[in-house]
């Protein structure tokens, strides 16, 4: 029965400081297929890995690193030109990922970032960056996105600018280590809806944090940027529900959730001192693994998903 023994997504998720130290090491066997400073990017992905690109992006271009877009790999932008298309994928055989990157081939320089080199992404693209130790067993995916997010942001440290409030990431990895142990507050435990939030390139952690919620746990569960949380996604706050708030808080935003009657998870001193948002994201995926347990679901088999996805027949 669920809850009887420790999910395997469970135990990736505690592997994650350690993954995250190993991709900072391997880094420089990894870099031809990264962005070079100063090129225009984009950045593909499916699911979770479209969340990582959205994250990437964000902060590599606040960085001062060159103008990067991110799209889901099915809505790639034909005809619009880019010095370099860095594909992300954990499996190797996402359909639209690979469907694009032989689309792109011979027209721009292309690299992708997997777990498994034995897959058609290795053919498909021009440089490739295996980070075989952090695949999963999991359909969920959790320490393989963190995992890309960290080389990347150790990439951009390494290039000589990370974004203002964004931190080294050993500083990430010692938040991801207290992270990965610290109890969860009861309340949002046992909330019933959940609203996650983010500014600048915590939207995209914010956008997966609320996806691990959804697969694990069939949670009811939105997420917006920050400041679009007064438009419309306020209606929803009430007791019983919780706001979760990763990187810095806007101004009054707290205290305007909590006024609305939620169970408000914010750290004002993110990039300041306080938890590192991909360190927060650890502790989202810890909840929606708890979540999931209590209400009877296993986080190991979630309904309706597998780990890849792979279409037949013709396509759009």
């Amino acid at each position: 029965m669920p809850g009887t023994r420790t999910s395997r997504t469970a135990v990736e998720i505690a592997s994650q400081p350690e993954c995250w130290r190993r991709a900072a090491r391997l880094l420089p066997s990894r870099a031809a297929a990264l962005p070079r400073r100063g090129e225009r990017v984009a950045v593909v992905g499916c699911g979770t890995s479209w969340f990582v690109a959205q994250a990437y992006a964000a902060l590599r271009e606040s960085g001062g690193h060159g103008e990067t877009d991110a799209f889901a790999a099915s809505e790639f932008p034909a005809g619009r030109t880019y010095d370099r298309v860095v594909a992300v994928t954990r499996s190797g055989t996402t359909t639209e990922v690979l469907d694009l990157l032989g689309r792109l081939r011979g027209t721009v320089p292309t690299g992708a970032i997997t777990a498994d080199p034995g897959t058609p992404v290795a053919g498909a693209a021009d440089d490739v960056a295996v980070l075989d130790f952090a695949d999963e067993e999991s359909v969920v995916q959790t320490r393989f996105a963190t995992t890309v997010l960290a080389l990347l942001r150790a990439h951009l440290e390494a290039e000589g600018a990370l974004p203002p409030g964004v931190r080294p990431l050993a500083a990430a990895v010692r938040d991801a280590d207290s992270a990965v142990a610290s109890p969860l507050p009861a309340a949002v435990r046992t909330a019933e809806q959940f609203t996650f939030l983010g500014a600048g390139w915590c939207h995209g952690l914010a956008l997966e944090a609320a996806l691990k919620m959804r697969e694990a746990a069939g949670a009811w569960t939105e997420a917006y940027p920050a400041m679009e949380y007064r438009h419309g996604p306020v209606s929803v706050t009430g007791p019983g529900r919780v706001v979760w708030i990763l990187g810095t808080p806007p101004p009054g935003l707290v205290d305007e959730a909590a006024r609305a009657g939620g169970t408000v998870v914010a750290d004002s001193r993110a990039g300041e001192g306080g938890i590192d948002p991909l360190a927060d994201l650890v502790r989202a995926q810890r909840l929606a693994v708890a979540v999931a347990e209590a209400r009877g679901c296993d986080p190991d088999r979630p309904a309706h998903l597998t780990r890849s996805v792979v279409l037949d027949g013709p396509r759009a």
